[in-house]
């Protein structure tokens, strides 16, 4: 994804409980040049009143606060006056449940808090907010509503045949900004029996993969875990790339860990994991490729689709950012292009036993 110029500088409001962290991503962002801090709150309750009151741009949030926390916050805003919401958080068990939690409800993104002795934060700060400054502003479904147009999706409406996915071995699953909420979406429909293990590679700041891997496993029936070197993945199973390694799957079928160079500074990439199912699965893989910024997992799913394996990618509409289907799109690496509730119907097929009548009910 490319940020355009901009006529005026990004408005950013700082929520965070700790005056001397206010102060810090305050002056980080005023290097920046292009980045103004129109506002400060210390807790959640005057974060909505401020936000309401000033509309910024983007609002960094923290998670653990007093009187009301950052994900209480998140929810209310993203209800009351929709806004982009970055979160800034640290490493803490309980905030990088809550994170996740404030991923799904509606913040764009999670980064680790940054520090002023470590540059390379800073400027992770600084470039997440100039990427996400464009970003849509996107609603998020309660599990309820999800779960009601799940069931609503007329089956003529799924621009495939749900039979052909029938014989898949293994899943792929690529994402990004957006990606939490999108990869929950896809795999909460699916029983602790489903068929197929699933492997996913989603970019997140280094330290969250834990956190996502323990977020996930509650809110799926399936048994989600971090990939180790060596494991099999069997059915009812998801393994999540963890931090700073690529995955990919060896000729026997088990997983495989390294550290080669990062794709366009990615550790993990998709491209590995994809590249690799394209070896060794061939028309037996499914790969799929949701939100994200960038085009990682692109060249990997078009040699996915040039072996013989079904290939989607998520479309425009129900993409956060839609950087990576885009390009895998454009490369003509995706055999079929859905929305994410489509994807969750096909993947929810797939556990029926074959020949099963696909049933979907208004």
């Amino acid at each position: 994804m490319t940020t355009k110029p901009r006529a005026h500088p990004i408005r950013v409001m700082v929520v965070d409980d700790t005056s001397t962290v206010r102060d810090m991503l305050t002056a980080i962002m005023h290097t920046a040049g292009d980045i103004e801090v129109v506002g400060t709150a210390a807790n959640g309750k005057d974060a909505i009143r401020i936000v309401k009151r000033i509309h910024p741009d983007i609002v960094t949030m923290d998670i653990d606060m007093p009187q009301m926390n950052g994900l209480e916050a998140i929810q209310h805003i993203m209800r009351e006056a929709p806004t982009r919401i970055i979160v800034v958080s640290g490493l803490m068990h309980n905030e990088v449940e809550l994170t996740f939690k404030a991923i799904q409800t509606g913040a764009v993104t999670a980064i680790r808090t940054p520090k002023l002795s470590d540059p390379e934060t800073c400027n992770q700060l600084i470039q997440t907010i100039r990427l996400m400054a464009d970003v849509p502003v996107v609603h998020r479904w309660e599990k309820k509503k999800e779960h009601k147009i799940l069931q609503s999706i007329p089956a003529k409406s799924l621009p495939i045949d749900e039979r052909d996915f029938h014989d898949i071995n293994i899943i792929g699953i690529a994402a990004s900004t957006g990606g939490p909420g999108a990869v929950a979406t896809i795999l909460r429909p699916l029983s602790a029996h489903f068929p197929v293990p699933i492997l996913v590679v989603q970019h997140v700041t280094k330290g969250f993969a834990t956190g996502m891997a323990n977020w996930l496993n509650g809110e799926t029936k399936l048994k989600v875990s971090l990939a180790k070197s060596g494991d099999m993945p069997h059915s009812g199973t998801v393994l999540l790339a963890p931090d700073d390694q690529h995955m990919s799957v060896t000729a026997n079928g088990r997983v495989e860990l390294n550290q080669q160079a990062p794709y366009k500074s990615l550790r993990p990439s998709a491209n590995y994991l994809f590249h690799s199912l394209a070896r060794y699965y061939g028309p037996r893989a499914l790969g799929i490729i949701l939100t994200g910024m960038g085009d990682d997992g692109a060249e990997g799913l078009k040699a996915m689709r040039q072996a013989g394996a079904k290939t989607i990618a998520q479309d425009e509409q129900s993409s956060v950012v839609f950087g990576m289907p885009r390009e895998a799109i454009l490369i003509e690496a995706a055999g079929q292009v859905c929305s994410l509730e489509q994807i969750a119907v096909i993947l929810k097929d797939m556990g029926q036993p074959a020949g099963e009548e696909l049933l979907i009910h208004a």
